[in-house]
C-alpha cells in the first residue's frame, strides 16, 4: 500500500504545485502562517477541480481551538460550503479550556459533515492525555488524526506517535505532521509505522514588491508550496 502524502496549501498556485509534485491528498486552508484557517470560496471552487481528494480546513479564526456559539455557526456554514463545492472532506478540531477535546461540539460538526471524510486536526496536540483523546477520536468516527505527537515538531514526538499508532490498531489513522521534510520523512515513517504523512512542502519566497511590505500587505518573506519539494517528499517516501 502506497504511503499517502497530504500537502497543506493556501492558494491556487500552492494547489497546482502540490498536484504537480505528486501529492495524494490536499488539506485546503487559508493563512498557513497561523496553522491554517477555513479557505475562501474561490479557492474551494478551484480545488474541486483537482484530480485528487481535497479536505477543507474548518477553523474560523486564529488562536486557541476554543470555539463559542458564533464560531460554531460559522463552522457549520463552512462545512455546507465545502460540501456544496464538492470537496471530499473536512478537517475539524476543538478544545475545551482545559485542553481536552470539546466532544459535544465535535460530534455536532461531525454529524453536520455526514457523508464527507473527516480529519481531526492538531487540536489533538493540546490535549492533556493523548491516549484518552485517541479513544475519543475513534468513537467520534474520524478517519485520521493529524498530530505531531503533542509536541511542536513530529520529529520530537516519535515515541508518542508510535504508541498512538500501535494503540489505534487500524481503527483510525495516525498521520504525523509538523516539520516533516524530505530529509526526515523516512525516519518519521519508520519510527511510527504511519501510512500517511502531512507536510507543507514549502520553500521561502521573498516579496518582489517592497511597497506591499511597507504597507503591511505582505511579509518580506513567506513560505510557499513548492512542487520540487513535494516531488522530493514523494520520492523519499517511495524509496522506503
Amino acid at each position: 500500500m502506497t504511503t499517502v502524502l497530504e500537502v497543506c496549501v493556501d492558494s491556487p498556485k500552492g494547489l497546482a504545485a502540490a498536484v504537480e509534485g505528486g501529492a495524494n491528498r490536499i488539506e485546503l486552508c487559508s493563512a498557513l502562517e497561523v496553522g491554517g484557517l477555513t479557505p475562501v470560496a474561490g479557492l474551494m471552487k478551484a480545488a474541486a477541480a483537482a484530480p485528487i481528494r481535497v479536505y477543507a480546513m474548518i477553523r474560523p479564526h486564529a488562536g486557541p481551538f476554543v470555539f463559542d456559539a458564533a464560531d460554531e455557526a460559522a463552522m457549520m456554514a463552512d462545512i455546507d460550503a465545502a460540501r456544496a463545492f464538492g470537496l471530499a472532506g473536512v478537517v475539524i478540531g476543538a478544545n475545551l479550556q482545559d485542553g481536552t477535546l470539546d466532544l459535544p461540539l465535535l460530534h455536532r460538526l461531525k454529524a453536520h459533515a455526514a457523508g464527507m471524510g473527516s480529519t481531526l486536526h492538531r487540536a489533538f496536540d493540546l490535549v492533556p492525555d493523548p491516549d484518552v483523546a485517541l479513544q475519543q477520536a475513534i468513537e467520534l468516527g474520524c478517519e485520521r488524526i493529524l498530530t505531531s505527537g503533542c509536541v511542536p515538531k513530529a520529529l520530537d514526538g516519535l515515541e508518542t506517535l508510535a504508541r498512538l499508532s500501535k494503540a489505534a490498531a487500524g481503527r483510525i489513522s495516525i498521520m504525523p505532521g509538523s516539520g516533516v521534510r524530505p530529509s526526515n520523512v523516512l525516519e518519521i515513517l519508520r519510527a511510527t509505522g504511519a501510512k500517511e504523512v502531512h507536510g507543507s512542502c514549502s520553500s521561502p519566497v521573498a516579496s518582489v514588491d517592497p511597497r506591499a511590505v511597507a504597507f503591511g500587505f505582505e511579509a518580506a518573506s513567506a513560505n510557499r508550496t513548492d512542487a520540487a519539494v513535494v516531488r522530493l517528499m514523494r520520492q523519499a517516501i517511495d524509496a522506503a
